[in-house]
């Protein structure tokens, strides 16, 4: 089998996650080139790699966001399937060669993706979703998913990782940027990433406008990937939560405000905000009771 796949991974301060990482592509042969995008790590993470083979560094010199990233990747590479890797997750050999079997025995799947392991080995959301559209979004938020079994179609959980884990590839609405591969002609009909996005969103934005244009989207349960969650954003949680809203308010605007009447999509725009709100003050409690436990130290 020829090396067909071009791997973009984004890198902020990821540590020495970013190699075991870029070790996990280099065992793969069907990988023909790396490129890491850095977006103006202040960390050593790029030292590990950055005599590897294979391998091609390009360093910005702020934090452009992940979408803008990933684009400038991708306008370096040339492999007919992409993809795209956090620097926080890991494989064993032969993950990839099943992600990519599944797209070639079928050309209307436009974009793959594996199923997400935390550390714990446990399966992690965001692998295979349905959309959140605002209304699953609040049946989420109030906790009505619950009402599920007696009404499966109006308190839906868009979280699938629920579920009982498919023995089989399926065709799912969305799937994590954290691995995401995809097909290049497919790419070329729908465009590149969303750049108004800075960070989160930016994966569902892409598979809701693959599954415009025709393209399917399938998740692989077979292919394990190793994901540390949030490793990235961990030092600056308020921050991370701060473009993860602004990116749903994006979201839902771009593509539910013509279904949700002005006064409603008003209304999910408020929520957005409290939400952030109580997460932010939920974090910066935090944060005061170690700083001050420290000094009690």
């Amino acid at each position: 089998m020829t090396e067909t796949i071009s791997a973009i991974v984004v890198n902020f301060n990821a540590g020495s996650w970013l190699r075991e990482c870029v070790d996990s592509l280099l065992k793969c042969p069907l990988v023909a080139d790396i490129i890491v995008v850095d977006n103006a790590s202040v960390d050593n993470s790029l030292d590990a790699v950055k005599h590897l083979p294979r391998l091609r560094i390009i360093q910005n010199t702020t934090n452009i966001g992940f979408a803008a990233a990933c684009n400038i990747g991708l306008n370096q590479t040339h492999a007919d399937y992409v993809l795209f890797l956090n620097p926080d997750c890991s494989f064993a050999s032969g993950t990839l060669a099943q992600i990519l079997d599944c797209m070639r025995n079928e050309e209307s799947i436009g974009m793959a993706g594996g199923i997400l392991i935390n550390t714990d080995g446990s399966e992690q959301a965001g692998a295979r979703r349905a959309v959140p559209t605002p209304w699953r979004s609040f049946v989420r938020a109030f906790g009505l998913a619950r009402f599920s079994d007696r009404w499966p179609r109006l308190f839906f959980d868009y979280h699938l990782h629920k579920q009982p884990l498919p023995d089989y590839t399926i065709e799912v609405e969305a799937i994590s940027g954290a691995c995401m591969m995809v097909r290049r002609v497919a790419m070329q009909e729908v465009g590149e990433w969303d750049e108004g996005y800075f960070l989160h969103c930016e994966d569902l934005d892409w598979c809701m406008r693959f599954r415009q244009k025709g393209w399917k989207i399938a998740f692989v349960p077979s292919a394990k990937i190793n994901h540390a969650l949030g490793v990235c954003g961990r030092s600056r949680p308020v921050f991370v939560e701060w473009h993860k809203h602004k990116g749903m308010i994006r979201f839902y605007k771009k593509f539910f405000r013509h279904q949700y009447p002005g006064v409603l999509m008003g209304l999910v725009v408020v929520g957005v905000w409290l939400r952030f709100g109580l997460v932010a003050a939920y974090y910066s409690a935090k944060h005061a009771g170690r700083a001050l436990g420290f000094r009690r130290g």
